[in-house]
Parts: C-alpha cells; sequence; structure tokens
C-alpha cells in the first residue's frame, strides 16, 4: 500500500500523537509498505517566535495559520501529485480541519478520546471550557464528521464518536492500543537494578505504591494523593509501616500541594519525570500495587502496562479503565463532584489494604491472569488489525469507483 499519515505539527510540543505517527511509521515500513509522515511546517510559528517575548501571546495564532491556512493548501498540492490509490491516515480525530480537503480520497481516521469534545458539550463539570474552546471543538467536528472510515483505540471512545460526533461513517471499528514497549515483569533484583542505574531512590523495605499519569484534570492526581493519605493513616493507626507512593507525574500544582498535606508524617510522596520504559516496566515490577483511579480515560495506557508487568491493579469502574482492565483489575466508583472526598478516599484505602492482604499464592495466581489478558495489547496485533482495515478500505473504494 501507499499510505500518508498524517500528524499534528511538532511545534505543539505533544509527545503522545507524533510518537503514535511515528511508531505506525515504523510499523508499516517494516511490513513492506511505501509510507510518508505529513504535517505542517513552522512558517508563521516560526517568524513570530523569532521575534522574541513581545510577540509571545501570538504564538498559538501563528500556529493556527500554519495548521488551517497554509497546510490544507500544501496538502491539496501534494494530494495532487499522489497515485490515485494513496491511502491517507489520519493519526488523531482532531486533526478533522484537513479531511474536507482528502475526503473524496481513501482515508481512514484514528479516534483516541472524545475529552476534549465532550468537555465542550458541558458534559464534564470536572472541565469547563471557554467559549473559544468551544468554537474550535466545533471546528473540528465539522471536519471529522466528514469522514468516510474510522477506528476507535476502545468502545468507549467509539460510543462517544456515535454518540457525540455526528459522524455517519461507512466503516467504524475498534482496535486497541498496542503498548509502545515490550512490558513484561522483571525479577525483583533486576528491576532494582533498572532503577538503582536511572538514580532513582532505593525502595524502602515496606515498598512502595505507583501511580504513573500526565497530571492532566482526568488523571485525578488529587485524589490519588488523598486515597494515599487515608491509606496511610489507617496503616500508622493499626501499627504498620506505610509504603511510599511514587508519583511519576508533573511536580504538584497547587491542588495536588493541598492534597499533599493530609500525607502524615510517615508517608512519603515523591515525583519523577522523563523516565524511559525500561525504568516505568521496573516500577510496575516492583510496586505493590498501581494506584489509577482516573475520572477518564481514552484508553488508560497504565492499566495495560501494569497488567503486563503483574502489577496490580486500582482503577475507576467505567469504560474504557474497566474495559482494558478487564476482570483481573481492581475498581473503585468514579470520584464526581457529588461524591464526598473523604468517603471515596476511604473506600479506596479499604479496597487497597483488601487487595495487600491477599495471600501471596493468590497475588501470584492473578498476577499471571493479569499477564495474559495484556496480551492483547501486543503491538504486533494492533498493527495487523489497522492493515487489514486500510486494505478493506481501498476494496471498498475501488468497488465503489466501479459502480
Amino acid at each position: 500500500m501507499n499510505i500518508v499519515l498524517l500528524t499534528h505539527p511538532s511545534f505543539l510540543g505533544s509527545q503522545s500523537h507524533p510518537h503514535f505517527a511515528r511508531m505506525l511509521c515504523e510499523a508499516y515500513r517494516e511490513r513492506g509498505h511505501q509510507v510518508e509522515l505529513r504535517q505542517p511546517r513552522a512558517v508563521a510559528h516560526a517568524w513570530v517566535v523569532a521575534r522574541g517575548k513581545r510577540w509571545a501571546r501570538w504564538t498559538k495564532w501563528a500556529g493556527y495559520i500554519d495548521q488551517y491556512l497554509l497546510f490544507p493548501k500544501a496538502l491539496r498540492a501534494l494530494a495532487s501529485q499522489d497515485p490515485s490509490h494513496t491511502l491517507y491516515v489520519f493519526c488523531d480525530q482532531a486533526l478533522g480541519p484537513w479531511i474536507p480537503v482528502l475526503k473524496h480520497r481513501p482515508h481512514v481516521v484514528h479516534c483516541h478520546d472524545l475529552l476534549a469534545l465532550r468537555s465542550a458539550l458541558g458534559l464534564v463539570p470536572e472541565n469547563p471550557t471557554s467559549a473559544t474552546g468551544r468554537l474550535y471543538q466545533r471546528y473540528i467536528r465539522h471536519g471529522f464528521k466528514q469522514a468516510r472510515h474510522f477506528v476507535s483505540i476502545s468502545k468507549k471512545t467509539k460510543a462517544d464518536l456515535h454518540a457525540y460526533g455526528g459522524v455517519q461513517p461507512i466503516t467504524s471499528e475498534v482496535v486497541y492500543n498496542g503498548l509502545n514497549h515490550p512490558y513484561r515483569r522483571q525479577p525483583r533484583e533486576q528491576a532494582l537494578l533498572t532503577l538503582a542505574q536511572a538514580r532513582l531512590p532505593a525502595i524502602p523495605e515496606a515498598d512502595m505504591l505507583l501511580h504513573v499519569g500526565g497530571g492532566q484534570w482526568y488523571k485525578n492526581t488529587a485524589g490519588v494523593v488523598q486515597l494515599y493519605a487515608h491509606f496511610a493513616r489507617n496503616a500508622v493507626q493499626a501499627g504498620q509501616a506505610v509504603p511510599a507512593l511514587w508519583m511519576v507525574s508533573p511536580p504538584p500544582g497547587p491542588e495536588v500541594q493541598r492534597a499533599l498535606q493530609g500525607v502524615p508524617s510517615e508517608g512519603q510522596v515523591l515525583f519523577f519525570q522523563k523516565l524511559d520504559g525500561t525504568v516505568i516496566e521496573a516500577l510496575y515490577s516492583t510496586a505493590r500495587a498501581l494506584l489509577f483511579p482516573s475520572l477518564a480515560e481514552g484508553f488508560g495506557w497504565p492499566i495495560a502496562e501494569g497488567l503486563a508487568c503483574g502489577c496490580p491493579v486500582v482503577t475507576t469502574a467505567e469504560p474504557p479503565m474497566n474495559e482494558v482492565g478487564g476482570r483481573w483489575a481492581n475498581y473503585l466508583p468514579r470520584l464526581t463532584h457529588s461524591t464526598e472526598i473523604s468517603l471515596w478516599a476511604a473506600q479506596g484505602a479499604s479496597l487497597l489494604q483488601e487487595l495487600l492482604n491477599r495471600s501471596a499464592e493468590q497475588q501470584a495466581s492473578v498476577a499471571a491472569m493479569g499477564v495474559e489478558w495484556a496480551q492483547r495489547y501486543d503491538a504486533r496485533r494492533a498493527t495487523d488489525a489497522y492493515l487489514r482495515i486500510y486494505e478493506d478500505v481501498i476494496k471498498g473504494e475501488r468497488n465503489e469507483d466501479r459502480t
């Protein structure tokens, strides 16, 4: 196949979407396909940045010029020279404004999550959206609803796409994400050596609990700390050692700092950033449990990663979290505005303690089942599914042309 991958410009500073596009690019080339990656160049954005801090407030708008005025023209010119059987793959539905340029050519849109759109529609009270943000999401939706073929990363994302996206697709399928690192459980000695080589602190005798997140509103970072604080207070009252909480997350903001004030002196919360996959794998392999009670997700990578490493997972009893974790994760109700935070934290602490009280045999058995479950998130399996969908789209478009 001749595939053109379209993704966000590098000047936005996003890590996940360009990484996803590069991962697809490499996987498809390994399978022998012709692949080109296209994204907007920094023209207006670079011009504004070069003028220094006085122009900083115009940086975002200059980026919009590059993405939504200049790039569509360049895309149209390039497409006119592409072979007619070229498949255009939009690596994120947020690239919707470009879709009208190529809507009459074979195409597929990858959908990651509809959280921003749902927020703009007023459906997520935890994340109110400004008037300009609502207009922006409407602009994006106006574009992607013209697409004919979609691939969603979870059943939840597909359901949101159909409920709120206004789409009328010919095909709409679900392919679970493939893990972007071959996560597996490291033996404890090897994991501790990996952490030491990364110059991370020594894990105390009481071991540690783990949270992996990006600090976004839906990661419920403050809630994680409050849950831990309640658990730590219970452990102190029971005369037990308190595991530390290691947060692979941005430095704490004001809300998280307030939550940290409730952690007893016997507890410890440490924050880490920019750890590679092997170090994260070592953390999953040594943690007594992963705390991941998100308010929402498009997929929930750490759930699958933790299970793949045999780490017990505590997450939220709503899709897609319970979709990804299946029977092998442990579930809390979603924290809402109407929920009393102390009651929710107490429930989480009780669940965590119950989890840690399991016998070694029970823990080993559940961990093995979790590892087996996580095999469905194999990157090769995802690549196979994507390429099958692409081939079906091209065949369908050719048949349509003949009729």
